[in-house]
């Protein structure tokens, strides 16, 4: 009985890019720009860690890949990156390009999405916090924005909560905000600082950031688990980039007012 000849699976980018490209590819957040031999943009992705979300176009298998992801891998001639601050950052930039751009191979995030507020309020001593298309009355809020709202949301809400719990670990967060999950409207209980709270969250969104900022780092910066100082610099990270985009240009800046 013959034995089978197993052949290996296609891999037209390391022909075409070489697998050095691959192998030095970074490990840094980021977008990459795929373009076919005449420099035209054909796909647009971004990713938390490029070099491994990379390596998911290395092998084009006919029976377990989708025939739009063949047609990709085929026609791309040249990879290029453009790095920036974190996940979230990587996010905003790739739906700007997308916009832009609109290549071939991309489906969503091609044409603008519906808009969405961060939305917060006072309740009694909580801060009550929800990305929403349209805020309810009593509600403060920001916007419109896109995609990268959740994950300013998310970062703002985990740093409130564990700067007004000092004598809780990271590990002892509301179920499921670890991943993001369960978290379309969050309340922090803040006590006494629910006054300051506010305050400076007015100010993050609507004048500067950096008091906001700060406060959150003083009251963060007695943790020593190493794990836990690097996710929160993460976090801290996430909501200087999502300031700095809001922050230009200046007329997406909304004017104080309750709804």
């Amino acid at each position: 009985m013959g034995q089978l000849l197993l052949l290996p699976d296609a891999r037209p980018l390391d022909q075409r890019l070489g697998t050095r490209f691959f192998r030095d590819a970074p490990r840094r957040p980021g977008v990459y720009l795929m373009k076919d031999a005449a420099g035209k943009v054909l796909y647009v992705g971004k990713a938390k860690n490029l070099k491994a979300r990379l390596n998911h176009y290395r092998v084009a298998n006919p029976e377990r890949m989708p025939r739009r992801h063949l047609r990709l891998v085929r026609e791309v001639a040249s990879i290029e990156f453009e790095f920036c601050a974190n996940e979230a950052a990587a996010l905003a930039h790739e739906a700007k390009l997308l916009r832009t751009l609109k290549p071939k191979f991309n489906r969503a995030g091609v044409w603008p999405g519906r808009s969405v507020f961060i939305a917060w309020r006072a309740v009694e001593h909580h801060v009550e916090m929800s990305v929403v298309a349209t805020p309810e009355p009593g509600w403060r809020r920001f916007g419109p924005l896109g995609g990268g709202a959740r994950y300013a949301h998310r970062a703002l809400a985990r740093l409130l909560w564990l700067a007004v719990h000092p004598e809780r670990a990271l590990a002892e967060l509301p179920a499921g905000w670890a991943h993001g999950d369960r978290m379309e409207r969050t309340a922090i209980p803040c006590g006494p600082a629910i006054a300051e709270v506010m305050e400076l969250l007015d100010r993050f969104f609507w004048e500067v950031p950096e008091p906001f900022v700060g406060w959150l780092g003083a009251r963060l910066s007695a943790r020593t688990a190493g794990f836990e100082r690097a996710a929160i610099a993460t976090e801290l990270e996430t909501l200087k980039s999502f300031a700095e985009l809001q922050n230009q240009p200046a007329h997406h800046r909304q004017q104080l007012a309750l709804l």
